[in-house]
């Protein structure tokens, strides 16, 4: 994936968000503070707001650039885990003109390791974790036994939906939901949710 086709992918993201923003909400008004899909929505906004003058930089800076923009205008605790796993991924791609899935998921290690020491936090506790984790798993052994993009992608979406899925069987040990304790079980975690729906808009475009 070059700069050109990255720019068109976080173009879809920032629409995919506006669109799901109030879905986010509700599922974060259950179980956090209701603002997961106002708030990453208010933040692709302001990366869109970017994007057309990122088209001569390298997909490392770009990635950079929409990290660092999410992390100073979303607030809660998604604006820094979102905002850092971009900037891992960006750091991670510095110096590639056209990213390879290698690539990607050696990036992908680096922000689900950022999120994690940002987070304090790890698979099993109701977070965002649960879908990535899984998600870089599967995606990783697609992609040594085809060596085809789509069908690592393919591999990743459908463990990352399987772990929103795990999401709804667990009780949260984190954030606001963590307050709810066993009365957090039968709810999907939002950060799981809308990374999801990103790894789909992602994995379409390759």
């Amino acid at each position: 994936m070059n700069t050109e086709k990255l720019i068109a992918v976080l173009h879809q993201i920032a629409e995919k968000i506006e669109a799901e923003k109030a879905f986010l909400t509700e599922l974060d008004n259950v179980i956090g503070d209701g603002d997961h899909g106002i708030n990453l929505a208010r933040g692709f906004g302001e990366v869109e707001k970017k994007l057309d003058t990122l088209a001569d930089k390298e997909p490392g800076d770009v990635l950079k650039t929409v990290g660092m923009t999410l992390v100073s205008t979303v607030g809660g605790a998604s604006g820094p885990l979102y905002g850092t796993g971009f900037m891992k991924l960006g750091t991670a791609l510095k110096g590639k003109a056209d990213v390879t899935v290698p690539d990607f998921l050696a990036g992908f290690q680096l922000a689900i390791e950022g999120i994690q020491q940002r987070g304090r936090s790890t698979k099993g506790e109701k977070t965002m974790l649960d879908a990535m984790i899984p998600a870089r798993e599967a995606m990783e052994t697609a992609w040594a036994e085809s060596q085809d993009p789509g069908a690592a992608f393919a591999a990743g979406i459908a463990a990352a939906k399987e772990g929103v899925e795990y999401t709804k069987t667990i009780a949260a040990t984190k954030g606001r939901a963590s307050y709810l304790g066993e009365r957090s079980i039968g709810h999907q975690d939002p950060g799981a949710t809308s990374f999801t729906m990103v790894l789909e808009i992602v994995g379409s475009a390759v």
